[in-house]
């Protein structure tokens, strides 16, 4: 086992650059499958194309077993796809089961049902151990199943998530992490355990004893999750000492950062991700990662890669609907470009840069490298090959700085940098750089270079070489090969004695030069870095670049398939796109594909093969919201004195289970208690007046940013209308004159957004109740009130295990199953409507609002869609929006931020019908109707994704024992 383990380390530390899991539908969702169309074996995914080779995942246990000992994957919950994809596509993947993942979800992760576990949660308390086992040796077995040992991608798990702060002892609790440990070996995973601090504090590293990892990992995020000045960068957010506290924790093992940060949450009210995408951008990439790099990280797993979408009720109280995170692979799919191509450039070099994994780490200097203080250089050595990582000593300065770099080489001793006629390097604000000396290219030398290298590739013919600089740089290389001919734009050269200097500008226009004699020439392709964007280097076996393929195309290149005299390209456009091959292409060849299409091409002297890819943007009919034939039914019949609760549960709990805080009812009154732990829960309660009741004071709690309303009979008293933060409030509420000896009814709805996260072991935030948490009725005593509850159909025996347990919430209309597909012809008391943008609902309440409407949108085009909403009320109301049965949306108008959703192909039907409803809830008085709702195109793109199938999902039927 400890030589497995050992083997399996060394492999690990091979998997340089991770990509953190996406989050939207099922758990294969950050994966875009593709079939090239001679290559049925080899499949591709955005992040493979950035150069990673590997992906971590999350799974949330919350969506698995949603009823305690009913483990259930299947459907969109089934792992297996994703895992058939990662192995096709060549990605190694890093499982992160929990049983605690934190990750912005309801409740880190927990089913709601923890909740009413004995015991502190994350502890070794019995309560909570025994509630964990089933579900780990569930998906510990399907791991095992997917682990490299088996053939399959997994090569690490991650037991817990973030255990790295408590308010309890003892702490690290090595009992309870071997607990985990157990659970997850015993069901046959075999590869290393590597573990995930919240920051480095050195919890359950290797030789620790019990509840060790053979990995040791942590988290950064140095910029934080505050977007709302986005253009400040602190003064002290660079960490310069990770590597000294890294060689005395845990010396023996990759170094390995399991969470940096890849982009930001964003809260209700927040900025919005625009403003995240600004903080964390393609400047935060250049500066923040490459000093990663000079610790040596050889594990680096960014967080996030792929951003997405909190479905079904699937995320925490703070954070919306959208989980975009301001990521390089937006929510709705889409490539942010110079973010995602930042990334690009970083892993190729290291995916061609093997002598940097074991290189000896040196010091950050200002003097030992450099002559200029304002320059920070800290170098790596691995026998004579050296990297010198280069930022500004202010690193967050926007000013830049000159500098001419000695540095140590093989052929010439130290040589100080650039040699040409006296010109300089230049560093911009916010800035960074890799130079590299005595570097290996296939077997001939760079002897240095300033230019930072995007990747090379020895073919049987020539080298091909592609260096960048930032924009109006100016940078020189020196190679140990003789012979030059400039092939395109200004080179400045020396030949002499065997080496060849090549000095160039990145002024936008590009360099090539051949250098070398006789048949083995090296093509030095010179660009500034937003050029260098348009390149690519893309494998053709799994984890192998042997035979890789070097090309300038656009937007993204997905696979690179070579048979005999045919290459086969797949990928997508968004213009028309020059191509350029520039290595691998085979020298016969006659046939040049581009997502099947033939594209006339020509081959130059220099083997370079050239084409066009054609791009007009497709004739596309998106239906008009506005125009659509809606239906009308209410959504809260509840408050009406002709419905009948008997089928709601009674509340009779006289003590919670939940050990979180005492009651301040004489009854529970939380929603998990009685099964209840997503989406609206509502409570009806009854009593006979006196009448001389005045008020009633109620203390409600949902999360923050939520909302209630309140009822006595049909009459509205008001409620909460929610503000960002707040996760509880109480309203003294004024009562109508009632008539004594006569029974009345209290309806309270309230907005669950979600369980808090568990972050702090000995808190146990998670087990926050959502409900009541107090009442008094004026005149009575609690106890006159009688109560009853609901939330989704069944509570933890939920009808729609195709969509999950989290979907459904309470609304009469999720109860009855009147947001599925198919609901429309349902004898239901539908009602005729102009929708509700024209008609809105009348008075406070919820009404729901269904339509049909039909897609026909072209194959080969990836059309991300997404509705949005207009306010143009000054009236408080929620809004969810259903999409074929699937809550993809909340919108909330009095605190936003967000106003777009949007539902990617799969959730929506391309080529046919889709059922759209809407839940509106108005929570003052008067009436409510939505300013605007459209469903629009956000981009046009040809794409070499294959066909997407619509994800199955119950339609509706008339549902047993609904009420």
């Amino acid at each position: 086992m400890k030589e497995l383990r050992r083997v399996l380390g060394a492999l690990a530390l091979a998997c340089f650059t991770v990509a953190a899991n996406g989050r939207a539908l099922g758990y294969g969702s950050p994966v875009e499958i593709i079939k090239p169309y001679k290559r049925e074996a080899l499949q591709d995914i955005k992040i493979k194309a950035l150069g990673y080779n590997g992906v971590s995942f999350y799974v949330d246990w919350a969506l698995l077993e949603g009823k305690p000992g009913e483990y259930r994957e299947e459907g969109v919950f089934d792992l297996k796809p994703f895992f058939e994809a990662a192995s096709e596509a060549g990605i190694y993947l890093i499982a992160r089961p929990g049983p605690y993942i934190n990750a912005e979800v309801s409740g880190g992760g927990y089913p709601g049902w923890i909740q009413r576990a004995q015991g502190l949660l994350r502890t070794r308390a019995e309560g909570y151990l025994n509630a964990t086992d089933n579900y780990m040796a569930n998906i510990g077995k399907t791991i095992a199943a997917a682990q490299i040992t088996n053939g399959g991608p997994v090569i690490l798990i991650q037991p817990e998530n973030e255990y790295t702060s408590s308010r309890v002892t003892p702490f690290p609790d090595g009992e309870y992490m071997q607990y985990i440990e157990d659970q997850i070996r015993n069901a046959g995973v075999v590869v290393p355990f590597i573990s995930n601090d919240a920051n480095n504090g050195g919890h359950n590293v290797p030789g620790s004893g019990l509840g060790e990892v053979d990995i040791y990992g942590h988290d950064g995020y140095p910029l934080g999750f505050d977007c709302s000045n986005p253009t400040v960068w602190g003064d002290r957010q660079l960490v310069t000492d990770w590597y000294d506290v890294h060689m005395k924790q845990s010396p023996n093992t990759p170094y390995s950062i399991v969470e940096f940060q890849g982009g930001s949450y964003d809260p209700w009210g927040g900025p919005g991700f625009a403003k995240c995408l600004q903080l964390v951008n393609a400047e935060f990439e250049r500066v923040f990662y490459k000093n990663i790099y000079t610790f040596g990280v050889t594990i680096f797993n960014i967080y996030m890669t792929f951003g997405g979408t909190n479905w079904g009720n699937l995320g925490h109280p703070g954070g919306y609907t959208s989980y975009d995170y301001a990521a390089p692979i937006g929510e709705d799919r889409q490539v942010n470009r110079e973010k995602y191509s930042e990334q690009k450039l970083q892993a190729n070099f290291f995916k061609v840069s093997p002598a940097y994994l074991t290189a000896a780490r040196g010091r950050a200097s200002t003097t030992q490298w450099t002559t200029n203080p304002a320059i920070t250089v800290t170098d790596a050595t691995k026998n004579s090959t050296k990297f010198y990582f280069v930022r500004h000593t202010k690193y967050n300065t926007l000013d830049s700085a000159s500098y001419k770099l000695t540095i140590q080489t093989s052929a010439f001793g130290n040589t100080t940098v650039p040699q040409y006629n006296g010109t300089s390097l230049s560093l911009n604000g916010r800035d960074s750089k890799i130079h590299v000396s005595d570097y290996n290219i296939g077997g001939k030398t760079l002897v240095y270079s300033t230019a930072e290298i995007f990747t090379w590739h020895k073919y049987d013919d020539k080298t091909v070489l592609v260096v960048y600089g930032g924009p109006g740089e100016t940078h020189e290389l020196v190679l140990a090969v003789t012979g030059l001919e400039v092939l395109e734009g200004d080179v400045k050269s020396i030949a002499t004695r065997g080496y060849t200097l090549l000095n160039f500008k990145a002024d936008g226009t590009r360099k090539i030069a051949k250098v070398g004699v006789g048949e083995d020439f090296v093509y030095v392709y010179m660009l500034d870095r937003n050029s260098a964007y348009n390149y690519w280097s893309v494998d053709q076996a799994p984890h192998s670049n042997a035979e890789a393929v070097i090309l300038k195309a656009g937007y993204l290149v997905r696979t690179v398939d070579v048979e005999g005299s045919t290459l086969a390209l797949t990928g997508d456009v968004n213009a028309t796109t020059p191509i350029e091959i520039l290595g691998g292409a085979p020298s016969d060849l006659s046939n040049l594909t581009f997502n099947g299409q033939e594209l006339e091409f020509k081959t130059s002297s220099a083997g370079v093969v050239s084409a066009e890819v054609g791009y007009s943007k497709p004739n596309v009919d998106i239906p008009d919201i506005s125009k659509l034939k809606w239906k009308y039914i209410d959504s809260l019949p509840e408050i009406q004195s002709s419905y009948d609760d008997t089928d709601w549960k009674k509340a009779d709990l006289k003590e919670s289970y939940n050990d979180y805080r005492d009651l301040n009812t004489p009854i529970s009154l939380y929603g998990s208690d009685y099964g209840f732990h997503t989406g609206v829960l509502l409570f009806r309660g009854e009593f006979t007046a006196t009448g001389a009741e005045k008020t009633l004071f109620i203390i409600t709690q949902g999360g923050s940013a939520y909302g209630s309303s309140v009822w006595l009979n049909d009459q509205f008293l008001g409620g909460w209308k929610g503000q960002k933060y707040v996760d509880y409030a109480d309203n003294t509420l004024t009562l109508p004159k009632l008539t004594a000896g006569t029974t009345y009814t209290i309806t309270v709805v309230i907005d669950n957004q979600g369980l808090d996260e568990n972050l702090t072991i000995g808190d146990d935030t998670m087990k926050n109740p959502r409900g009541i948490m107090d009442y008094n009725l004026d005149g009575h005593n609690k106890t006159d009130v009688s109560w009853k509850i609901t939330g989704n159909l069944g509570g933890e025996d939920y009808v729609d295990k195709s969509r999950g347990p989290l979907n459904e919430g309470g609304l009469y209309v999720e109860r009855q199953g009147l947001h599925l597909p198919g609901a429309l012809s349902a004898d239901a008391g539908w009602k005729d409507s102009a929708g509700p943008v024209v008609d809105g609902i009348s008075k406070p309440g919820v009404g729901f609002f269904g339509a049909e409407f039909d897609l026909d949108l072209p194959s080969g085009w990836d059309i991300p869609l997404s509705f949005t909403f207009t306010n143009s009320s000054s009236q408080a109301y929620r809004v969810l929006l259903y999409v074929n049965g699937w809550q993809y949306g909340k919108y909330v108008n009095n605190i936003g931020p967000q106003t777009q959703f949007p539902v990617p192909e799969g959730i929506l039907n391309y080529q046919g019908r889709n059922y759209l409803g809407i839940a509106v809830w108005g929570l003052e008085s008067g009436e409510t109707k939505l300013g605007g709702l459209e469903l629009g195109a956000d981009a046009f793109i040809a794409t070499g994704l294959g066909k997407i199938g619509v994800v199955d999902g119950i339609e509706y039927e008339e549902r047993d024992g609904a009420y």
